[in-house]
């Protein structure tokens, strides 16, 4: 059974009177396995013994879409419709507006319950809005994504990590449970497979950015994905605490691009984590209070990242209108900022030179070029490049939008409330505090170079991006 408070209902219809398949709308968690939603779709359809449909839906022009976000989801996908075949679960890529497709395709089918993953955008939840409106069933929403549901670990914005761990840290052992095995409705077998993907066609009707190409160095999908997973487990989570800081070092897990698109769970990461160093829970939380080396110092910190960090996240997007500008920071960074507006720019540069990485700072532009060229960049050096485009740019307007733009374009994990936070927390001192004032940045939290050279070689990393 799937926990329920996992689930909430997004329209207030009790029961339908159709006898048609459960409906599955995938968007967030893009997999099969290690599913809440698909696992609930699956429950509800074998109460009512009928199959389970998977739904997919994608407009032909988005903001943002470029060949090697479209590529890497594409792939994650094309591999997960064959996964279901072998349950005999039917999978539709639906081309078009969410709100609209769904609603059809509900009717179509004759759907008895839809059922949706999360996601605290603003986009998908209009999505959902205008859905509940529309069709005459039951409509469920289901939290996938994260340990904690999102509406379950808190009911406001919280204010930092500060005020979100403990609330996590008492409802982990909860949630943080093994996932059941798939059961299907023995009607499964009798669902309909006269459809199939047509992936070249899909392709082909994608308006993307050509000149942001496909990556080489990671391959998309959840079977990928579980290897990564393996290899971080096995050889580098042992020196994580140490080496995830240094960007000239292979420190860090690499799987933030399966997590955003969801070919990845992050529960699945943490019950493996556990399971492979023999840690319960209980240990790595007691030991991410009182500090620890070792084994469960590795993955306390690994798992501050991965639960507390990145559910903020979630939190900020999710209670917050505002995550994408200016207007989502807190009172004190609104204030300070407008005091320093005026403040002269020692360098001020365009768009165009910021995104082909030409400022006077090396490091910099190093960090953009790591981005452009392999689609991520360092954590730490995310603080500091999203700092430095406030310190280089006109407004804190400007500064915002031209982050976020270069971050969704060209990040493969982008366009995630990890992305927005960050900016948020960069530049506004979202789930920060004031710190001494200065020109700019007035009590935002500065970086410089001299900080950076004090932690690692920058020198060391700047080569290493020169060599590509």
């Amino acid at each position: 059974m799937v926990h329920q408070g996992r689930v909430r209902q997004i329209n207030k219809i009790a029961a339908s009177k159709e006898i048609g398949p459960v409906v599955y709308w995938m968007s967030r968690d893009q997999r099969v396995r290690d599913n809440w939603a698909f696992l609930y779709a699956c429950e509800r359809a074998r109460a009512l013994n009928v199959p389970v449909i998977v739904a997919f839906c994608l407009r032909k022009k988005f903001a943002h879409a470029t060949e090697r976000m479209v590529d890497f989801m594409l792939s994650g996908l094309a591999e997960m419709e064959k996964e279901l075949a072998v349950k005999h679960v039917p999978f539709y890529f639906l081309m078009g507006h969410p709100q609209v497709e769904l609603v059809q395709f509900t009717r179509a089918h004759e759907a008895s319950i839809l059922i949706s993953d999360f996601s605290p955008l603003r986009h998908h939840r209009a999505w959902q809005k205008h859905i509940a409106d529309k069709v005459r069933i039951p409509f469920y929403e289901v939290d996938a994504h994260n340990i904690v549901p999102a509406w379950v670990a808190s009911q406001k914005q919280e204010f930092g990590a500060y005020t979100l761990r403990p609330k996590l840290h008492k409802l982990l052992p909860e949630y943080l449970e093994e996932f059941p095995r798939t059961v299907l409705s023995p009607a499964q077998k009798s669902a309909s497979f006269l459809h199939k993907t047509d992936w070249a066609w899909i392709r082909s009707h994608i308006s993307s950015d050509h000149a942001v190409r496909s990556l080489k160095w990671i391959i998309p999908g959840e079977a990928a994905a579980r290897k990564v997973l393996a290899h971080f487990l096995s050889t580098k989570l042992r020196t994580y605490d140490t080496d995830r800081n240094d960007p000239t070092l292979d420190g860090q897990s690499n799987l933030s691009p399966y997590l955003h698109f969801g070919q990845l769970s992050a529960q699945r990461v943490v019950l493996d984590l556990l399971a492979s160093h023999g840690l319960h829970v209980h240990d790595v939380l007691d030991k991410a209070k009182n500090g620890a080396a070792g084994a469960r110092g590795n993955a306390a910190a690994f798992i501050e990242e991965l639960v507390v960090r990145r559910e903020l996240s979630d939190n900020f997007c999710f209670y917050n209108p505002h995550y994408e500008s200016p207007k989502g920071y807190p009172a004190w960074a609104q204030k300070t900022l407008h005091e320093h507006a005026r403040d002269k720019r020692e360098y001020v540069y365009t768009l165009a030179e910021l995104e082909q990485g030409r400022t006077h700072d090396e490091l910099w532009n190093a960090a953009q070029a790591e981005m452009v060229q392999r689609g991520k960049m360092h954590g730490y050096l995310r603080m500091y490049w999203a700092k430095k485009i406030l310190e280089w740019t006109r407004s804190v307007t400007e500064a915002h939008r031209i982050a976020v733009y270069l971050n969704d374009t060209y990040s493969l994990d982008g366009r995630d409330p990890n992305g927005y936070a960050g900016i948020a927390w960069s530049l506004g001192g979202v789930h920060d505090r004031a710190w001494f004032e200065r020109s700019v940045f007035g009590k935002i939290r500065y970086m410089s170079y001299g900080g950076a050279k004090s932690k690692f070689a920058i020198q060391k990393y700047i080569d290493i991006l020169k060599k590509g």
